[in-house]
């Protein structure tokens, strides 16, 4: 086992980090903003008037995309990206950067699909209470806060990983 983290490298091993946030928050985002997609098209199929509400419910479970980006452009600043040059890593620092990313790459994806059926249930509320259809930003609001403690998590620990 050993050999193959050696081989692998630290880079590799912050690489994979960085990539696994972004790639499992978009994926997660995606996954969230189509369910929410899915059930408007049926509400704006009888009451497009009601697009931009349906639109803000969509928005919200893609913001676990951008979060990803963030640690994404967190991990590569950490390991030197932007400053000239990547530094060389050990296999136990790229190990650091690596699990540093994994709050976000982990919360943020499954939060992003938990959120998305949230804001798909509280597309009911804008079919049938259009005027209550803030209560369902609420809701999604609750999931969206956990999203936000995982980035939290995976900052700090990149501000302090080597």
């Amino acid at each position: 086992m050993q050999a193959f983290f050696d081989s692998f490298g630290g880079i590799g091993l912050a690489f994979l980090g960085a990539a696994l946030a972004v790639g499992l928050c978009c994926v997660g985002s995606a996954k969230g903003t189509g369910m929410v997609g899915e059930a408007a098209t049926g509400v704006l199929s009888q009451a497009p008037e009601h697009f931009s509400k349906c639109l803000i419910l969509q928005v919200l479970p893609g913001t676990q995309g951008l979060y990803g980006l963030v640690v994404w452009f967190f991990a590569l600043f950490t390991m030197g990206a932007f400053s000239g040059g990547i530094v060389p890593l050990t296999v136990t620092q790229g190990a650091t950067i690596f699990c540093a990313c994994m709050p976000i790459a982990l919360g943020g994806w499954l939060s992003a699909i938990y959120q998305g059926r949230v804001a798909a249930a509280s597309i009911n509320v804008v079919a049938k209470k259009p005027d209550d259809w803030a209560k369902g930003i609420i809701l999604c609001g609750i999931v969206e806060f956990y999203a936000i403690l995982s980035l939290l998590a995976s900052v700090l620990l990149l501000m302090n990983a080597l």
